[in-house]
């Protein structure tokens, strides 16, 4: 890894990950990191592309995930992640985001087997909000701008 990203704290850069992923799945692999500017902890995703993509289709897939970075980056919702950053290295994008807490809904399931209805209950208006939040923003306003005026605008 170059000047952003890297491993262990290896060498200056930004984010530094932790030498162990905390997540990994088909679109990438999930890091712990530190932002070295901001002073604060991140996760940060390694995306992975397909093997043999060739230069045109590689340029297609970061510009893909540059449109939902975009988008992501534009929702606030408590039930959705907050996109802080979303940087190139060593030819690959890397999204950095709120590190939060905690396991996801897949590594609960992986620990403890089906939910039980009581469960599916009480995260299941939660998972529909933000749903709904993700949907909602799917055509968010040009640049996410503001629309009301603050003072001295």
């Amino acid at each position: 890894m170059h000047d952003h990203v890297h491993a262990g704290g290896v060498r200056p850069g930004r984010y530094v990950l932790g030498r162990e992923p905390i997540a990994s799945g088909g679109m990438g692999t999930v890091w712990r990191g530190y932002d070295g500017k901001l002073k604060r902890a991140v996760a940060v995703k390694e995306l992975r592309f397909a093997e043999g993509l060739n230069e045109s289709e590689r340029a297609r897939q970061k510009a893909r995930v540059m449109v939902e970075a975009r988008a992501a980056a534009c929702l606030d919702h408590p039930g959705i992640v907050p996109v802080y950053d979303v940087i190139e290295d060593d030819g690959r994008p890397w999204i950095v985001m709120r590190l939060v807490p905690g396991r996801s809904l897949a590594q609960e399931v992986e620990a403890s087997g089906a939910l039980s209805p009581q469960r599916t209950a009480e995260i299941g208006p939660e998972i529909l909000a933000a749903l709904e939040a993700a949907h909602a923003g799917r055509h968010p306003a040009p640049g996410c701008q503001a629309t009301e005026r603050t003072s001295g605008s």
